[in-house]
């Protein structure tokens, strides 16, 4: 099997393609989140305490210098990144936790008996015509 074959059945597969799209769609929740986190949920939090806007929280370690510029502990965008991972994280559990409750359901409903194989029906039919025959008088 050449290589480019073998990469063609490889990519074709259902589960890279799924792998695809979960990431795909994983990137834009992220930044539906980050946008979330930086527009809805830091300017009250920042508001409350104290009117600070947490993408401005920085240390400086040197000031700029002519063409240098400042060397600068950004630690606001930190706080900011660490709220939108808590977010993210929190979605996906309530998500996976949901898929694992619809799959116990399932486990636990009870399946429809198997159908009966040929040889019961069979074997069915033979004690039907043995009761009929002697409950003849």
């Amino acid at each position: 099997m050449s290589l480019i074959s073998e990469f063609k059945a490889f990519a074709v597969r259902g589960n890279v393609v799924d792998m695809a799209v979960g990431i795909i769609v994983g990137a834009a929740f992220g930044k539906i989140v980050s946008a979330f986190v930086d527009g809805v949920v830091m300017p009250p939090l920042g508001l409350l305490i104290g009117g600070v806007d947490f993408s401005d929280l920085a240390i400086v370690l040197k000031e700029a210098t002519g063409d240098a510029p400042a060397v600068v502990l950004a630690y606001g965008s930190f706080i900011q990144t660490i709220v939108d991972f808590t977010i993210i994280a929190f979605a996906i559990f309530m998500a996976i936790k949901a898929l694992n409750t619809l799959r116990r359901k399932e486990e636990e409903a009870p399946s429809a008996p198997p159908a009966p194989t040929k040889e019961e029906v069979l074997l069915t039919e033979i004690r039907d015509l043995l009761k009929a025959r002697n409950e003849r008088p």
